[in-house]
């Protein structure tokens, strides 16, 4: 067996401990090197995952919004500075009049949100006292933050702001007279080539998706996550994609399919400092050793689901991890970094 098989045979092996349920690809260059499905779509009926199975992927897709309105800022719709009360016809009383695009797509607003993982830690305890199946555009989230004070004022630190793509959508749709959704669905993933991929609701899946499922590992019950997300995915997260369509959506990024060559590069600045070596662009975390960014990546997790996507240029690697449960795609990530020495 050669050192790649020993390798691959490794991340397997590691895959199954872990009891990982969804998909691990890996594309090097033009080279599909690992593509493998573990668990099952659908528990009860016992329909495996494969390798083209669709699957929420939750935050992952704030990378889409960035896109979409690095789009718009190319057309000269918009520019990168644009204010919020300039660009967006509704009233926010409390909000600071320097917020820009470009605070709302590095998480540097100060705006509140309506998940603040500094004050709460469970996604579910947000629909105790609303219906989570009226989730469905971004317009239905603005009671939850639209009159609520800042936490600090814009530009002053990063803190990671689901409220703020919110508002990324609804100027793209003001800007665009279309529905966030279909905007994204035709000048994103039809330009990409990513066929399979769609914000689907959550009562209506198509066929080859994967339900998002929820364990109770305390007396090894589960249960799908329809009453525990949005019913129907927008700005801040919530699309469905397959694997290779991740890989597409990279390519055709990279490439300057999706924005031009200038447009790209600053998506891809890191913009500002999370941590010592982790860094955020427009939608996208990255990980910089000195001068040198080692990886690119977005990542997303919702009750139900757990979701990993990294682009390597230094060894022009491209990966996805995307479950239909609540973790496994991190430590998978980790695992295969590892084994492969990617970082």
């Amino acid at each position: 067996m050669g050192e790649m098989e020993m390798k691959k045979a490794a991340i397997h092996h590691s895959c199954l401990n872990e009891h990982f349920s969804g998909v691990v690809y890996l594309k090097r260059e033009e080279r599909v090197e690992i593509e493998r499905a573990y668990g099952y779509a659908d528990r009860a009926e016992e329909r495996l995952n494969t390798v083209h199975t669709r699957f929420g992927i939750a935050s992952g897709c704030k990378l889409f919004t960035a896109v979409a309105i690095c789009q718009l800022v190319e057309k000269g719709v918009l520019t990168l500075d644009t204010r919020l009360k300039d660009c967006l016809d509704i009233d926010f009383p409390h909000f600071d009049d320097g917020v820009t695009i470009h605070h709302l797509l590095t998480h540097t607003s100060g705006i509140p949100d309506y998940f603040d993982e500094e004050v709460m830690s469970d996604f579910e305890d947000l629909w105790k006292d609303r219906p989570v199946y009226q989730m469905k555009s971004p317009n239905d989230f603005l009671p939850l933050f639209q009159s609520n004070p800042l936490k600090f004022q814009p530009g002053e630190r990063f803190h990671y702001n689901n409220a703020g793509y919110i508002l990324l959508g609804l100027i793209i749709e003001q800007h665009t007279g279309r529905l966030f959704t279909e905007y994204v669905e035709a000048d994103i993933f039809q330009k990409a080539g990513m066929k399979s991929s769609g914000y689907f609701p959550l009562d209506q899946l198509p066929k080859d998706t994967a339900v998002g499922y929820i364990d109770n590992k305390e007396n090894h019950t589960w249960r799908t996550n329809i009453y525990s997300i949005p019913a129907k995915g927008g700005p801040d997260g919530g699309a469905f994609t397959s694997a290779p369509d991740m890989i597409a959506f990279w390519r055709a990024l990279l490439g300057h399919q999706l924005l031009n060559e200038d447009m790209t590069a600053a998506l891809l600045t890191p913009h500002v400092t999370v941590k010592d070596g982790i860094h955020y662009g427009y939608g996208v975390w990255m990980n910089q050793q000195g001068n040198k960014i080692t990886k690119y990546h977005v990542m997303g997790y919702d009750p139900g689901v757990s979701f990993r996507s990294s682009f390597y240029p230094g060894h022009e690697v491209t990966l996805v991890l995307s479950s239909n449960q609540e973790s496994g795609a991190f430590e998978m990530t980790r695992e295969i970094e590892e084994e492969l020495g990617l970082l």
